[in-house]
């Protein structure tokens, strides 16, 4: 009997002990959930800028990403060689989301559109909006530009570009065609037709080239596309959870955006289940001309009508009163 008790005994101190070791794991993961949080907040939150803005001047009301589609516009700010004050926006996308068909219309505009820049009427490059006005007047020209609002912006970096793709673990492409291209690392990258793995670095020569490709600044965008696609495949991988922290720093080093962190598990939500294939690209036409001694691109005006019109219906604008009237109309 004695050794019956003491076994029991034992039993019960080995249940104890292992029911107080999984409470102290448990406790560690959470308090490690915690600090990841905290941790993440704190880096995203200093990515946050809504430009004194809190919602478009096309909006009659603020736009809710867990019922409303919404406009998102995509820099990528070239300012290595404004000493990293001001520079060209070397990457322009306009993106859509409906939360109804779960899926992105994306565009992307070649930088030198000839356009009118800002408010004041005056034709340049879109690109050069950047330079002279910021975000906010970027945000400006392509709202007038295309006639609907933007909800949201996010603006990186050539350096938040390549890093965030480091720690993705790269992007797979689709190459066009052979070619070769010197990236700002100093290195000369070659691309061989078809699917390719792409780290940061690569990635950024793979969408800056342009004078090798035979449709110009159109080949350009469309590599622009390719990547973004790629990005998004990773982002919505299993394998992206372990490294949301990582790319949380690096969203506070180099991207700006009006994206709220609270913002961030309700688009997720949103999204889930979402890739590449829910993500249809749109193509502007343009040709190429000359204005002010500089070579531009002349939008074809039956295909800006044609794109309005696209994004207008997905954002939900063409049954619904909920964009200004043109004031010169």
């Amino acid at each position: 009997m004695k050794r019956v008790e003491k076994h029991r005994k034992a039993k019960k101190q080995r249940r104890r002990k292992m029911a107080l070791g999984i409470l102290l794991f448990g406790l560690l993961i959470v308090g490690y959930g915690i600090y990841m949080v905290l941790d993440t907040f704190q880096a995203v939150n200093k990515s946050y800028d809504n430009l004194g803005r809190e919602k478009s001047e096309l909006r009659e009301e603020s736009v809710s990403i867990v019922k409303d589609p919404f406009s998102i516009l995509l820099l990528g700010i070239e300012d290595y060689s404004s000493g990293g004050k001001n520079g060209r926006t070397d990457a322009i996308l306009v993106a859509t989301f409906n939360p109804e068909d779960k899926r992105v219309k994306l565009l992307s505009i070649p930088r030198d559109t000839l356009v009118e820049i800002n408010e004041e009427g005056r034709l340049g490059k879109i690109n050069s909006a950047h330079v002279f006005y910021g975000i906010e007047g970027t945000i400006k020209t392509v709202e007038n530009f295309l006639e609907i609002p933007i909800d949201y912006y996010a603006a990186v970096d050539f350096d938040g570009f390549v890093n965030i793709i480091n720690i993705l673990g790269g992007v797979e492409v689709n190459v066009p065609f052979d070619f070769s291209q010197d990236s700002l690392d100093g290195k000369l990258y070659y691309f061989h037709e078809g699917k390719m793995e792409l780290n940061g670095d690569e990635a950024l020569a793979f969408v800056r080239m342009r004078k090798k490709d035979p449709e110009g600044d159109i080949g350009r965008n469309k590599r622009q596309q390719e990547v973004i696609k790629g990005i998004v495949d990773k982002v919505f991988s299993f394998s992206t959870i372990t490294k949301i922290n990582d790319i949380a720093k690096e969203i506070g080093h180099n991207v700006q955006t009006n994206f709220r962190i609270t913002d961030g598990p309700i688009l997720m939500k949103q999204m889930s289940g979402f890739s590449k294939s829910n993500i249809d690209t749109i193509k502007l036409e343009t040709y190429s001309d000359r204005y002010n001694g500089s070579s531009v691109q002349i939008v074809n005006p039956e295909s800006l009508e044609e794109v309005k019109k696209i994004l207008k219906e997905h954002l939900g604008l063409l049954d619904k009163n909920v964009v200004k009237e043109d004031e010169n109309s």
